[in-house]
């Protein structure tokens, strides 16, 4: 992933947490004004490909669940735990982190539709059960990524849950897993299982790519990114020195030659060139 960093890292969005609590407001003010109008923002592959293209896209600001205190402070928290990722793995692993969770979902709803073409589904019909199954392609199961990558690589940080019990975050984020694990064995429905491992495959990828580190502290964790940006800084290798003044090329102006009769291999700056003794 470092050769893609290099290369993509500079387009890493900043503060991506807030962008997507940004979005949902959007979902809360279209809500209020005009509930029916959010069933044309949803992500349904079988209106996608039948020419409503935005809703690759637009799905994002559709509201996890219904506007109340307890979904506001979900929000805030899910916002902390996101902000908490990308200050410890860097801004551009923590936007592959969710924008691949976006990923997955969106071609996990057309693993979906091509599972019902096969089973026979065809017309009207399809198009309802798509927008019955775009309730379930949503951010929802993102956010709960977001809280498994959370707690496994913060294991040891507590939370009050219920505002008075502290606990460790990793017992919270195996319930988390159980409870998953539960509705996607036992639901009954397809759409469901697909929802749930087309959203938590990049929690999968994440954890098999991290095992070696998933253990960390935070200062740890914090201080292997700030050492792998100080490399990243500090790599450029000096390419010409003069032999005699010991001048580099971190000088743009200066040019540096090699002696064909020095015996071995000398540089000197345009300055030594013509200047200096012959090593014999």
């Amino acid at each position: 992933m470092s050769n893609f960093e290099k290369r993509f890292g500079k387009y890493a969005i900043q503060n991506i947490s807030l962008i997507l609590i940004l979005c949902y407001v959007v979902g809360y003010v279209i809500d209020l004004i005009n509930a029916d109008f959010l069933m044309y923002l949803t992500l349904n592959p079988y209106a996608i490909l039948h020419g409503q293209v935005w809703r690759i896209f637009t799905w994002v600001i559709i509201p996890p669940s219904s506007l109340d205190i307890f979904t506001i402070i979900m929000l805030l928290f899910y916002y902390n735990i996101g902000t908490s990722l990308e200050h410890t793995w860097g801004t551009y692993r923590y936007n592959v982190y969710l924008l691949s969770g976006m990923l997955f979902t969106v071609l996990g709803s057309f693993i979906w539709l091509g599972i019902q073409y096969f089973l026979g589904s065809r017309g009207i019909g399809i198009y309802n059960n798509s927008n019955v199954a775009s309730q379930f392609f949503s951010t929802y199961y993102i956010n709960m990524s977001i809280f498994l990558a959370f707690a496994a690589t913060f294991p040891d940080v507590q939370v009050l849950l219920m505002f008075l019990v502290p606990v460790k975050v990793k017992w919270l984020g195996i319930l988390y897993g159980l409870v998953l694990a539960y509705d996607f064995l036992f639901s009954g429905s397809l759409v469901i299982r697909i929802a749930i491992a087309s959203s938590l495959l990049n929690f999968l990828i994440f954890f098999v790519t991290s095992r070696s580190h998933i253990h960390m502290t935070p200062k740890q964790m914090k201080r292997r990114v700030e050492f792998r940006q100080d490399i990243r800084r500090n790599s450029r290798v000096t390419k010409h020195k003069c032999a005699i003044c010991g001048q580099t090329d971190d000088d743009p102006t200066l040019e540096f030659r090699f002696c064909s009769k020095c015996n071995g291999n000398y540089e000197y700056c345009q300055q030594h060139l013509f200047t200096h003794t012959h090593v014999k």
